[in-house]
């Protein structure tokens, strides 16, 4: 486990139903001046209008502009400001903003930004900590820092959307800190970030209200998390989380400390050369939030693993799971820690809150007596039809192309998943190449991610 950030086949042609895979692992001033009356004044004549000191500006960016670096338009840039970055490459030019309702983008191309050493504060490219501040079609490349905790953007607190951004070569695409902030990544890229001791990861989330992310390509880590998040709430929908050939990444997506999540319409996959055999995991670090809950629903989560790894993976202390349409690809095995068998006839169907405990927890006994350790919450669970594949049931799972083929059992097929906390839980989003989402209509859909041609 990582630490905190520093703010820090032969098979049939058919489907099978089959069994999903669930680790349950036991553990957890004003001033007043007094003066005589003067005498009246002549009426004065009108002044001429001055422009309010907070009026919106535009602040132009480049090479051939008054500003010619970004650190300088940061420093400049007041409250409400648009800030337009010429396309172009920005070596070491690194800035903190500290801005409220802020838009930073730029129009006509791609500003590349290489960090080439520099970082500032020492955290990463660029550091926010404002209000509501919006990111757009701008590149973050080679962050790298004593710590290891480099990061493309580093968010301390406010409100940051980063839409149609690329991260790659940093230590963290992104890496926030523990705050009241709330973060949305939407059409991104992050490719070969995170680092090989594990410390960094492609997005690593501290405890902030909420993260939610769509329409983003996560892939070929070199080391760490595609995405970990700590985060009280989070939105995972219809977004591509493969590792590929030569990715590294640990976890694909992790909760360490639990939350509401909801992972709705993802393609997840985890590669051959993996150091971690679980792709989806929750409350692995302990639960810190006073809810915890899974929703996991018309999802693909593919395993290539030739041996075999662990599709979910849910500790002990959630209040709820629900995991449904979900399509499974891979060798992936059923672990309950002796919960007993989890085999439905119609995908997986279990009620998780009658389990017993497990005969690994009641062996444990406190220390000077008899008693035995008080087991975790109730778990309210709903598993329904989810089915596991074997790679030559898709289209072309070596290309990451898990479309269901013509005649497939499963088309069509995906049942009614409801809603949650008032969150509509059905597939609205499929993810499309090479980042972005395009919506889905009220017909019916299959199961597991891809609806149709995703292309």
């Amino acid at each position: 486990m990582t630490a905190f950030p520093a703010i820090r086949s032969a098979a049939s042609s058919a489907f099978t139903a089959f069994k999903i895979t669930f680790v349950i692992l036991m553990s957890a001033q004003v001033s007043l001046v007094l003066a005589a009356p003067a005498a009246p004044a002549a009426p004065a004549a009108p002044a001429a209008p001055v422009a309010s000191a907070a009026a919106p500006r535009l602040l132009q960016v480049g090479k051939a502009r008054t500003l010619r670096t970004i650190a300088e338009a940061a420093r400049v840039a007041r409250d409400g400001d648009t800030v337009e970055i010429d396309a172009g490459d920005y070596v070491g030019d690194v800035a903190v903003w500290t801005q409220d309702h802020l838009t930073i983008r730029t129009l006509g191309g791609r500003a590349h930004l290489i960090a080439n050493g520099a970082a500032a504060e020492g955290k990463a490219i660029w550091v926010v900590r404002g209000g509501v501040i919006a990111v757009e079609n701008i590149d973050f490349d080679g962050a790298r820092v004593a710590d290891q905790n480099g990061a493309g953007i580093r968010f301390e607190g406010g409100h940051l959307t980063v839409r149609n951004c690329r991260f790659a070569g940093n230590e963290n695409g992104i890496l926030t800190g523990n705050s009241s902030g709330t973060l949305e990544v939407a059409d991104s890229e992050f490719r070969n970030n995170g680092t090989v001791s594990g410390q960094g990861h492609s997005i690593y989330v501290g405890q902030i209200t909420q993260l939610r992310i769509s329409g983003t390509y996560i892939h070929q880590a070199v080391g760490g998390h595609l995405l970990k998040t700590r985060a009280a709430e989070n939105h995972i929908l219809a977004n591509r989380l493969t590792d590929e050939a030569g990715g590294k990444a640990s976890y694909e997506l992790e909760f360490p400390n639990g939350g509401v999540n909801y992972v709705i319409g993802n393609i997840i996959e985890q590669s051959s050369e993996t150091e971690n055999s679980t792709i989806v995991s929750m409350g692995g670090e302990g639960y810190h939030w006073p809810r915890n809950e899974l929703y996991l629903v018309n999802n693909t989560i593919a395993d290539d693993r030739p041996q075999g790894g662990v599709f979910v993976a849910v500790r002990p202390g959630a209040q709820a799971l629900q995991a449904t349409n979900n399509l499974l690809v891979g060798l992936g095995k059923t672990d309950t820690g002796g919960a007993g068998n989890l085999l439905g006839d119609a995908g997986v169907r279990l009620d998780l809150a009658s389990m017993k405990t497990s005969a690994r927890a009641l062996a444990k006994q406190i220390v000077g007596g008899t008693a035995q350790p008080a087991p975790p919450p109730a778990l309210a669970g709903s598993m329904r039809n989810n089915h596991q594949a074997d790679w030559d049931q898709v289209m072309r799972a070596a290309r990451y192309d898990y479309r269901l083929k013509p005649g497939s059992a499963l088309i069509g097929k995906a049942e009614a998943s409801g809603s949650a906390n008032g969150v509509d839980l059905r597939q609205r989003l499929q993810f499309t190449e090479p980042h972005g989402t395009a919506p889905l209509n009220a017909g019916a859909l299959s199961v597991g991610a891809v609806q149709g041609a995703p292309k």
